[in-house]
């Protein structure tokens, strides 16, 4: 699970990368981009194998104050995102600069508090260090403070775009906010439990993993919201790439007759350059092409076939094969121009299905 949940937030940050690389001033997607970049990056630092070999490295006690420092520009970065989408622009960027002073001094605090300890005290987990040690206290309980403010007004920014978003949008909004307002509250109740122990009383351990499983849930739960609506969207592309990549091929039986019938319908891609004729390859504007070309040749045969309206498809396709070959002989005599075939539904999928029955029909008529 801890490694399906690192391999989702990578793709997520590369695929929020690539992104910011198409539109490098667009300040919205700037900001989520860095709130999932530090999500990404703190997320080892909180796994034993991580924390164990930055400490080794660096000493104890800097992987848990490195993994609290992305954690602060995480949730500051998502406040950004809010900020920078508002209405007012000029508005949204005074605000973001003073919830930028705000947690740099946050950050600055918990900094001097962690190097002003020993560096033993803060090298173990949260249920086992000695809150009765001021530096200690303080580092969680401002660490903590701040995540918990921060995740609150995103969360009920987020309530309140999700009221106006459709779906699927709508849904991943309040998934993700019921994730912050989970996490906000795991943050209030360690920061009462840090309050708690550092006046040396005592902390059930039942209700420190329940507050460690929470802030898992949670976490999981915000991931889940903001990469829904492009998840699903990304399903979907798939699901149309693989139809019209099978609707291309199924199509080919009509298509090599037409062509062969009208070369000149063939739409060239030779001129093109490098990078169009890279693009022309796609499965898209190969479908896209394909349907043009058979359609057109469809028109310019309809002047050489004897086609009644209640032919079926097998009968129109030996038709459509004996016109060609009479056409290619010069022995058919040109008859007024008509559809070859009249959807029963209007829209483009039924035309789309008409052409891919009488290819399916030549296929076997072969």
């Amino acid at each position: 699970m801890t490694k399906f949940y690192l391999a989702v937030l990578a793709v997520a940050v590369i695929w929020k990368l690539c992104q910011v690389a198409r539109a490098p001033h667009n300040k919205p997607l700037r900001s989520v981009t860095l709130c999932l970049a530090c999500a990404a990056l703190s997320y080892p630092l909180a796994m034993p194998a991580g924390r164990l070999g930055l400490d080794t490295v660096a000493g104890h006690g800097v992987a848990k104050l490195a993994q609290n420092l992305l954690l602060l520009a995480t949730v500051y970065f998502l406040m950004c995102f809010y900020l920078h989408s508002a209405a007012d622009e000029q508005s949204g960027r005074r605000r973001a600069r003073r919830e930028g002073i705000l947690v740099t001094l946050v950050a600055v605090t918990i900094t001097v508090a962690a190097t002003t300890v020993p560096h033993e005290v803060l090298a173990g987990s949260f249920a086992t260090t000695d809150m009765t040690i001021p530096q200690a206290a303080v580092f969680y309980l401002v660490a903590g403070t701040y995540l918990m403010y921060a995740l609150t007004a995103a969360a009920f920014w987020t309530r309140r775009f999700a009221r106006t978003s459709p779906k699927p949008h709508s849904t991943g909004l309040w998934v993700a906010a019921t994730g912050m307002f989970a996490m906000a509250l795991a943050c209030a109740v360690r920061a009462v439990m840090v309050a708690a122990r550092a006046q040396r009383h005592e902390v059930p351990r039942f209700l420190v993993s329940a507050m460690a499983l929470l802030l898992a849930v949670a976490t999981v739960l915000f991931v889940f919201g903001i990469t829904y609506p492009a998840a699903r969207a990304r399903v979907a592309g798939c699901r149309l790439w693989f139809q019209h990549r099978r609707t291309h091929r199924r199509l080919e039986p009509l298509w090599v007759v037409m062509a062969e019938a009208f070369p000149h319908s063939v739409l060239p891609t030779a001129s093109l350059s490098r990078r169009a004729r890279w693009r022309a390859r796609g499965v898209h504007r190969r479908y896209h092409r394909r349907l043009v070309e058979c359609r057109d040749g469809l028109v310019q045969i309809s002047a050489h076939l004897d086609h009644r309206p209640g032919d079926t498809p097998e009968l129109l396709a030996h038709r459509l094969r004996a016109a060609v070959h009479a056409r290619r002989t010069a022995a058919a005599k040109p008859l007024p121009a008509q559809p070859l075939s009249i959807p029963r539904q209007p829209g483009r999928d039924a035309d789309v299905q008409e052409l891919v029955t009488l290819a399916d029909a030549l296929r076997v008529a072969r």
